[in-house]
């Protein structure tokens, strides 16, 4: 899951797809700023290999704008390494903030500066 601020996602859109994107009324630029976050997000197995995310919808939820992927999760995975360049690509100031939860504690990581991927680790203590 992916969330933005409405506000943030509203600029991107209108940067990248012209002065008449309307994240709050159009169905058409929502799915343009989903399909673009899709694009920006990536998650690696333990031998760095892609893992296929399929996206699987988007909401506009009050302030926020929500993205949704899905992948399988492959066998004997210790570890993820992720890459996350939404907004980035516009705003190289953007910092972008993961929580990775469901195996061990959760832990978070930032993507900020010239950072492009980060490694988890799924082993559980």
């Amino acid at each position: 899951m992916h969330r933005f601020r409405v506000h943030d996602a509203e600029h991107a859109a209108k940067e990248i797809f012209g002065k008449d994107a309307d994240m709050i009324d159009s169905e058409i630029t929502q799915q343009q700023f989903s399909d673009y976050v899709n694009e920006r997000f990536r998650l690696f197995d333990s031998q760095q290999q892609p893992l296929k995310l399929k996206g699987v919808g988007h909401e506009l939820d009050g302030n926020f704008f929500w993205v949704y992927q899905e992948t399988t999760e492959p066998s004997n995975l210790e570890n993820l390494t992720i890459q996350h360049e939404a907004l980035r690509d516009l705003w190289p100031q953007q910092v972008n903030t993961i929580n990775v939860e469901g195996k061990g504690k959760l832990q978070t990581l930032t993507f900020s500066g010239s950072v492009e991927l980060l490694k988890v680790s799924l082993k559980q203590d």
